[in-house]
């Protein structure tokens, strides 16, 4: 598994005091097309934070239920991450919490489809008109880059998509 940690506070791993941990899933058919969510103008794999003591594994199936209604099962039990990105924080958000950001991406080839009777938005994804795309990894990149000066967010959410994607992409091709 390939990691990167963003460390621009130059903070040590004993001055953390808290600990955030995301999971996020390509979803990727037979097309090649990535599915995205598609939220106040901002591009996302589906996945979230981990809540109470799920498993990695039990939050991508929540996630992706609630984003996309797809209901995956047996086709994730033995995936493991292919990629984490870790951020390291001083005073995030301005509380003196000193905070590591943990998200694990994972991938899954699969031609099932969003299903909008079973998704359960948030009310800010409900106020943020979100809805699910599905773009070719041939032209996301530049969907991607495109998309940027309609939300500040995308200046750090876009290259870390692209990081991942390119990784993706990477492993799938050797």
């Amino acid at each position: 598994m390939k990691e990167i940690l963003y460390n621009y506070d130059n903070l040590k791993k004993e001055d953390i005091t808290e600990t955030v941990i995301r999971v996020k899933i390509l979803l990727i058919n037979e097309q090649n097309e990535i599915m995205l969510g598609y939220c106040d103008n901002i591009y996302q794999f589906p996945g979230g934070h981990l809540e109470g003591k799920e498993s990695f594994i039990e939050c991508l199936k929540r996630e992706v239920l609630e984003e996309t209604g797809i209901e995956l099962n047996a086709e994730l039990d033995n995936k493991k991450p292919f990629f984490k990105i870790s951020y390291f924080n001083r005073d995030y958000p301005s509380k003196g919490i000193n905070r590591s950001s943990e998200v694990y991406y994972y991938y899954l080839k699969t031609d099932k489809q969003p299903d909008l009777n079973k998704v359960n938005y948030t009310e800010n994804e409900k106020i943020g008109d979100y809805e699910v795309k599905q773009i070719s990894i041939d032209n996301i990149e530049k969907v991607l880059i495109d998309n940027i000066p309609s939300n500040s967010k995308n200046k750090v959410i876009t290259p870390e998509m692209i990081e991942v994607i390119k990784e993706f992409i990477k492993i799938n091709t050797n």
